[in-house]
């Protein structure tokens, strides 16, 4: 949907009898990029980091659940009542540095992911900047 819509304003400038043009509308729509890329490529790497942080968020707190069903066993086993809330607190406490090191890959990932996501607005934040001081080329603002 990268169609350019070219039509003359309304009788901006006069010449022999007719109306000519001296400055042309051009339709872009909320779907197209000024650059031309589409909208689904810059979508991805925002995509591929909220899987990966889903997938890092949910494992930990499945660490989290399984460390306090160990407590709270461990505990019923010697025949000790413990509170299921202070079964989880303690799981939670362990939880915290055990996750950074079982889940060091997936952390990477996420963190990778991060600096993607973070990059590409820096350079559409330049770009864009660069358009609105009036500079055509992307790398304008370098």
């Amino acid at each position: 949907m990268d169609k350019t819509d070219r039509r003359p304003t309304s009788g901006t400038g006069v010449g022999r009898g007719r109306a000519t043009a001296s400055h042309t509308l051009v339709h872009v729509s909320d779907s197209t990029r000024p650059d031309g890329a589409s909208s689904q490529s810059t979508a991805r790497p925002g995509r591929r980091l909220a899987v990966n942080l889903a997938l890092y968020t949910l494992a930990r707190l499945a660490l989290v659940a399984a460390i306090t069903a160990l407590i709270w066993l461990a505990a019923r086993l010697i025949s000790v009542e413990i509170p299921i809330i202070v079964a989880a607190l303690f799981a939670l406490i362990i939880a915290m540095p055990l996750s950074l090191t079982l889940f060091k890959k997936l952390r990477a990932k996420v963190n990778e992911d991060i600096a993607v996501v973070d990059e590409k607005r820096r350079r559409d934040k330049a770009q864009l900047r660069a358009r609105l001081r009036g500079e055509d080329g992307p790398e304008a603002g370098k």
